[in-house]
């Protein structure tokens, strides 16, 4: 009987370490999740700090289609990569005047405007790099349904998990569509080019 109890408690151990452990690599929920609020309530006006330190107006953006994309400069691979496809696709879809892309820090305690702006020259075609204070980057998160958070490194630094997701707003401002990273090129050019007329 005692063998049978013992067995029966590690057994329980064994299941309670699985559930830590799952819980500790689950990704974080996006919350909020674009999927999950009215399309109509994507997106709005917003006012941030350009590259050149002033503030920028989203008006600034209307008149032309805009690809809005959130990450941060000290991204290893998503961002790089993401604001890279764009502006290969913009090319594509009919040069740098085709629409806006739009780069907006995540990371706005480490982002200055002078390294939103750094960043978005290395990419070699118009990129417009936003910052502003933890709560002004909050709330365009919240308008955008975009999650965002820290994520420790061994070394003592940080990375920032972060939604990964292009928002493709038209030449009045509203939210039209997303662009994912799983999504084929001529799906992406197409989306853009819709965008861009």
């Amino acid at each position: 009987m005692l063998v049978k109890l013992r067995f029966i408690l590690w057994a329980l151990v064994g299941v309670a370490a699985l559930a830590g452990i799952w819980i500790a690599l689950k990704p974080p929920a996006e919350l909020p999740s674009t999927a999950e609020m009215p399309l109509d309530t994507i997106g709005g006006p917003f006012t941030l700090t350009g590259s050149d330190g002033q503030s920028f107006n989203s008006a600034g953006l209307n008149g032309k289609g805009t690809a809005i994309f959130f990450g941060f400069t000290h991204c290893p691979d998503v961002c790089p990569t993401t604001l890279a496809r764009l502006s290969k696709l913009r090319k594509q879809a009919g040069g740098d005047d085709a629409f806006n892309i739009v780069f907006v820090s995540v990371d706005p305690e480490r982002d200055t405007p002078a390294d939103v702006g750094r960043y978005a020259e290395l990419f070699n075609t118009p990129v417009i790099g936003l910052t502003g204070s933890v709560a002004d980057i909050e709330r365009v998160k919240k308008q955008f349904g975009v999650y965002s958070a820290k994520a420790p490194l061994p070394n003592g630094d940080y990375s920032v998990d972060h939604t990964s997701t292009v928002f493709l707003m038209d030449r009045n401002g509203k939210f039209v569509a997303t662009l994912a990273p799983e999504e084929g090129e001529q799906v992406a050019l197409e989306k853009l080019k819709r965008i861009a007329a």
